[in-house]
């Protein structure tokens, strides 16, 4: 059994997407903390009402990103988790998005049980060169005695250009030898862009036991073409209300999404 059919209780979870508005700091913050809360209080009801096996929030709209998230974001984070916490009745992970130092130890601080990134290699984007640190953000994560925290790690990015040009399958098996990877999640070239199809089915071949997730652009038109060959998918910009990307989540979007999603697999 995967650790993700044991820690979800399900084959194939959905895992819905919590996006938090801008926070203090960041250049479209509107200036209310208690906006931002209210806010993902509403999209956690949406999400867990709709049905999602899983939870992850987000820090979707702090674009653009650092790869070392400011204090007063990561401050944010913790404030709207501690203010959603008792709520959350799904298993949750934390991302702090473009930054896999601060994915580690946001879940250090909130006891979340996955996280996802952009974990590895260098990339150029709108923001210019960017380059990860591995092998820092695994032995920050010893350090800090999170072993089981599950990292779920972007084979490829989303509005990013790899500098690595290595064939998709040729990067899992080093992710996996090298990293030991517990996920690997193929990504569309942006929010809401479907991968394709065929570069998931490239990376199952070489996976094995290591779940493989959609990473983007994951519909209910599309899902009875990505859930048969993945391990399961994360789900944001599918669930928000009129095809808004920085609205709010639409519990009867994620009920119908999650209704076609049990009658794939068929647990």
């Amino acid at each position: 059994m995967s650790w993700t059919t044991e820690l979800f209780k399900t084959s194939k979870p959905i895992i819905g997407l919590l996006h938090l508005d801008p926070l203090p700091g960041d250049p479209f913050y509107e200036g209310s903390m208690e906006q931002v809360v209210e806010n993902a209080k509403k999209n956690l009801e949406a999400l867990q009402k709709g049905g999602v096996d899983g939870i992850l929030v987000t820090n979707e709209f702090s674009g653009p990103f650092f790869t070392d998230t400011p204090k007063p974001v990561f401050g944010a984070m913790c404030r709207v988790f501690g203010e959603i916490h008792s709520q959350i009745s799904v298993p949750y992970g934390v991302e702090t998005i473009a930054d896999g130092e601060g994915c580690v130890e946001i879940c250090a601080a909130t006891g979340a049980s996955f996280t996802r990134c952009l974990f590895t290699g260098a990339w150029v984007s709108d923001t210019g060169l960017q380059q990860r640190n591995i092998a820092r953000t695994l032995r920050l994560r010893r350090e800090l005695d999170m072993d089981d925290l599950k990292l779920c790690y972007f084979i490829n990015g989303e509005g990013s250009t790899p500098m690595d040009t290595r064939p998709l399958a040729q990067k899992a098996k080093s992710l996996l030898s090298g990293c030991r990877a517990e996920c690997l999640v193929v990504s569309g070239a942006g929010p809401g862009s479907q991968p394709d199809v065929s570069q998931i089915v490239e990376v199952q071949k070489v996976a094995g036991d290591t779940p493989v997730f959609c990473g983007t652009g994951c519909s209910e038109k599309n899902l009875d073409a990505i859930l048969p060959v993945s391990d399961g998918a994360f789900v944001g910009s599918a669930f928000k209300k009129d095809g808004i990307f920085t609205g709010l989540i639409d519990e009867e979007k994620v009920a119908r999404f999650m209704q076609k999603a049990r009658s794939l697999r068929k647990d």
